[in-house]
């Protein structure tokens, strides 16, 4: 039980220094590309697509045209669309593919990824930095060192810092959004289905 609480607070920890790398203009951008595109696209691979699905969900309680890549139901994308990425690592092959593609057909693009130096962060129009484990981290084998200097990784398997993050980063993006469109928590249920 202590291993999970500990777990609970790296992650935790995690989601509250987010805020430290926030660039306020970074997210303005964001929010002006989302509420002026056509359509909306998100992609992200994995537990990263879950936070991708998630997002969406929200863009469309918010009356935004949003689509998920790989869905049976997305359209094309076109200029005057925007697709968000979601990587981490920046280097997800079906990820920079879509983007490529995205930007060959004139459509804008928005990334979060814990690396703005990868593939994916050179590519795209605009990106928010969140901050996940770092390469070194992932690979250092030395528990006790790891242990030592009060860094505990190791709790955060994988991607879990940087899904978790990204998760709450978009949610909180959704309440500014819910903020520039005047939109309230009554104009989103609206929109909520009713087919569950």
């Amino acid at each position: 039980m202590e291993i999970m609480k500990e777990a609970i607070d790296a992650i935790l920890d995690n989601i509250k220094n987010a805020e430290e790398y926030l660039d306020e203009k970074e997210v303005e951008n964001f929010i002006d590309v989302i509420v002026n595109a056509k359509n909306i696209f998100v992609i992200g691979a994995g537990r990263s697509g879950l936070a991708a699905k998630a997002f969406a969900m929200r863009l469309m309680h918010l009356g935004i045209s949003s689509y998920v890549v790989g869905e049976t139901t997305t359209p094309a994308i076109n200029a005057g669309d925007c697709l968000i990425a979601i990587s981490g690592s920046g280097e997800t092959n079906t990820i920079v593919s879509a983007v490529n593609i995205a930007k060959n057909r004139g459509s804008s693009v928005l990334a979060l990824t814990s690396y703005p130096e990868s593939t994916l962060g050179k590519l795209c129009d605009a990106y928010i930095f969140v901050k996940g484990r770092t390469k070194a981290e992932a690979d250092d084998k030395n528990y006790m060192k790891r242990q030592i200097h009060g860094n505990y990784t190791s709790l955060t398997p994988l991607g879990t810092a940087f899904e978790l993050t990204t998760l709450v980063f978009l949610d909180g993006l959704v309440a500014e959004l819910m903020e520039v469109m005047e939109q309230t928590e009554s104009d989103l249920k609206a929109r909520h289905t009713v087919l569950e």
